[in-house]
């Protein structure tokens, strides 16, 4: 059994995998509830609660299966990219396993794992698109197999996800924000303010998403108390034109059929109609929701990859809070 940990940001996941690459359990425990009066997340407090909270979910893991430590045959973790003092609970515990069960350490990679999740339902065949959509990563990469991912496009400022928790924030609405702009956005009309679509008009496959959230504040300060349904409506739209327009226009310039959405904003009904509505000759792929925001069984798919491969780390590797990804020529 292969044991798989994330703990990137503030969410604390647990998976096991079967030695024949089967997800056999797989736990989450988020901590929206903590950082939601903040409006964000905060840092010391997630490392804090995932210290908490990480053993009591791996011996809950092992417990559903009636396995002991003992029978783990290997141990995954998110190595990064995230936040470098939830990374290293993750990692130090699994440093730890690995060196008193003499099993390997399989060091995955975050950003990796989210491109991959699509395979925990069905497989997709290289090489296809992979947009990558969340609150820390906005990314387009060419995926040619499970170890050459070629960056070609990322923000330049805020990322999608980020973005929307900012326009929440602004509007005084709860976090996170992209659940509850997206459910003000059903009532409203996309059409009633038009808000920029920023470098759509660029040739390259970058993004920003800063000018959208400044027009957004300017228009509130313009004309004071507006719509909140008709306003995230509008916004909704015009981030989600960006991404679907760019993305199609890469796989078109490149001529790749196949394309992944993932992420936590990949699991935004909007996004997902407006791909479908838009593609043409491509097809579409998003993982299940409950596979598009940070959790430990994408983590396990890739550390099972790896696994298979003995792709593993040393005990002297050290997480990483950046991408370890460079943008390079389509």
């Amino acid at each position: 059994m292969l044991l798989a940990i994330e703990t990137s940001c503030d969410e604390t996941g647990v998976a096991l995998f079967s030695e024949e690459g089967t997800l056999v359990e797989d736990f989450l425990y988020s901590q929206v509830a903590l950082h939601s009066p903040y409006g964000g997340i905060v840092p010391e407090i997630a490392s804090r609660k995932q210290l908490e909270v990480l053993h009591p979910l791996v011996k809950r893991a092992l417990e559903e299966r009636a396995l002991k430590p003992y029978d783990l045959k290997g141990v995954a973790v998110t190595f990064g990219p995230g936040l470098l003092g939830s990374l290293l609970v993750g990692v130090t515990y699994a440093k730890t396993l690995s060196l008193a069960l003499k099993i390997p350490l399989i060091a995955v990679d975050h950003l990796s794992a989210h491109l991959f999740s699509i395979f925990l339902e069905r497989e997709v065949s290289f090489p296809y698109l992979g947009l990558l959509v969340s609150g820390g990563h906005t990314a387009l990469f060419v995926v040619q197999d499970f170890d050459s991912l070629k960056l070609i496009g990322h923000t330049r400022d805020d990322a999608a996800g980020e973005a929307f928790d900012k326009i929440a924030k602004l509007l005084g609405l709860p976090y996170p924000g992209g659940p509850v702009i997206s459910e003000l956005a059903e009532k409203g009309d996309p059409e009633k303010y038009p808000l920029p679509r920023p470098m759509l008009e660029e040739e390259n496959f970058d993004f920003s998403f800063s000018g959208l959230k400044t027009a957004v504040f300017q228009l509130l300060k313009r004309e004071g108390n507006l719509r909140n349904e008709d306003l995230c409506a509008s916004f909704q739209k015009a981030l989600c034109e960006v991404l679907v327009e760019k993305t199609l226009r890469a796989a078109r310039v490149l001529g790749i059929k196949r394309i992944v959405v993932a992420g936590g904003v990949s699991a935004n009904t909007y996004l997902r109609g407006l791909f479908q509505e838009r593609a043409q000759e491509e097809e579409i792929f998003f993982p299940h929701p409950k596979y598009c925001t940070d959790n430990a069984a994408m983590v396990g798919f890739l550390g099972w990859i790896k696994f298979k491969k003995k792709d593993f780390a040393s005990l002297d590797a050290e997480p990483y809070s950046r991408a370890l990804f460079k943008k390079s020529r389509p």
